[in-house]
């Protein structure tokens, strides 16, 4: 039989977990099995661009103009047209959503053309704490109003089961726990040579390091992880710090490692495509996230032998085991944070012990190779279940 026309949809192609979850899926589930075509929205910007890097690897991407991230009611409703449009010609049989914007209007306009089955991965639910009461409740109304035709909800995080049905999205049985994983081998620290990396950084090798990895956005917090890092760097006169990523935010940033003191002991990279590479140099690596799905930062770095120190938030905190491959703090708990850094950073046995407790939990669950295979599953039973409706 020829393969089954898949399409996956997301709203915007930056330098992202979500992002490139859909990016490994698209060009790494068989082909003798699926044809996987991805649809996007044209946003990019300060947070950096995988819309080359997606097409590198050999998927069919199509660049719909009136995708944005922003409510516009006129783009909006030109993009769900051609959304419907194009799922209707492409007689798509799978359309498998990602993100809020392209998971509403995607969805939507699959049910309409048709298309026999819908999916939509949560990568961390598009309502959170963080945002006004109105429009978080609009978000839950339309999830709730979209779960009622989607066949299967992955989700990366089982909080965000909970927290799903605690706001009455969905029946249980239409959520499905695959975790956002990462290429293991490429994140194998006997790989790098650690000196030649912070000598190109400019980093001496006998100091400790403290390390970030990810956009500077709202979501992300950077300006909590710079007060943090001032505290690391009042106790530790010869850390580091070295911060990975781009963002909207970047010049807060810079302004409050100056208001902190620790500028001169900063490096910024910028947008890089070698997270192995950069967490090889550190030592500790700090996540201050407030709201996440499940951030693939954390298995990278415990893969890497890296210890993580985050925020108990959301599937954060489903991917660290407190005090035994990483510490966790309450948000906003700066004085906690900046003390389980400090401990880490002064003790290398200790750094070492977590560091290989991580790097042992890694292996099955955060997996690509798994995820993929648990996708394809996934699409292999909703395509059986179909045949017999």
């Amino acid at each position: 039989m020829p393969p089954i026309p898949v399409l996956h949809l997301i709203t915007r192609l930056i330098v992202g977990g979500a992002q490139e979850n859909t990016m490994f899926t698209a060009a790494l589930l068989d082909p003798s099995r699926f044809k996987v075509d991805v649809i996007s929205g044209p946003q990019t910007g300060s947070e950096g661009s995988l819309i080359e890097e997606i097409r590198d690897r050999g998927v069919n991407l199509t660049i719909l103009p009136e995708l944005l991230r922003e409510i516009s009611p006129v783009n909006d409703l030109i993009a769900f047209y051609k959304l419907y449009r194009q799922i209707r010609q492409g007689r798509y049989f799978i359309v498998h959503t990602h993100s809020s914007k392209a998971g509403i209007l995607g969805r939507i306009a699959a049910r309409l053309a048709g298309a026999p089955i819908i999916v939509h991965t949560v990568h961390g639910w598009s309502f959170h704490e963080h945002m006004s009461p109105l429009v978080k409740n609009a978000y839950i109304f339309l999830e709730r109003l979209t779960s009622r035709f989607t066949a299967k909800l992955i989700i990366v995080a089982e909080k965000d089961i909970q927290k799903g049905l605690r706001n009455k999205i969905g029946k249980p049985e239409q959520y499905y726990l695959i975790r956002s994983s990462i290429p293991l081998d490429e994140f194998d620290p006997s790989r790098y040579d650690r000196a030649a990396i912070r000598k190109e950084l400019g980093i001496p090798d006998n100091v400790p390091v403290l390390g970030s990895l990810g956009r500077f956005s709202a979501q992300k917090n950077p300006l909590d992880w710079v007060r943090v890092a001032g505290q690391v760097g009042r106790s530790l006169p010869d850390c580091r710090f070295l911060l990975v990523g781009d963002g909207p935010l970047r010049q807060q940033v810079i302004e409050a490692l100056k208001t902190e003191e620790i500028f001169d002991r900063a490096i910024l990279t910028g947008l890089r495509r070698d997270p192995a590479r950069m967490f090889a140099a550190m030592d500790v690596f700090l996540l201050t996230s407030l709201w996440e799905g499940l951030p693939r930062v954390i298995p990278q770095a415990m893969a890497m032998r890296i210890p993580p120190v985050a925020y108990r938030v959301d599937g954060t905190e489903e991917s660290i085991t407190n005090g035994q491959t990483g510490f966790l703090a309450e948000p906003g708990d700066i004085e906690g944070m900046s003390s389980c850094c400090t401990y880490l950073l002064k003790d290398q046995a200790l750094r070492q012990k977590i560091g290989d407790t991580g790097h042992l939990s890694t292996t099955q669950e955060f997996d690509l190779t798994h995820m993929i295979h648990q996708i394809e599953d996934l699409y292999t039973q909703l395509l059986e279940d179909r045949k017999t409706v």
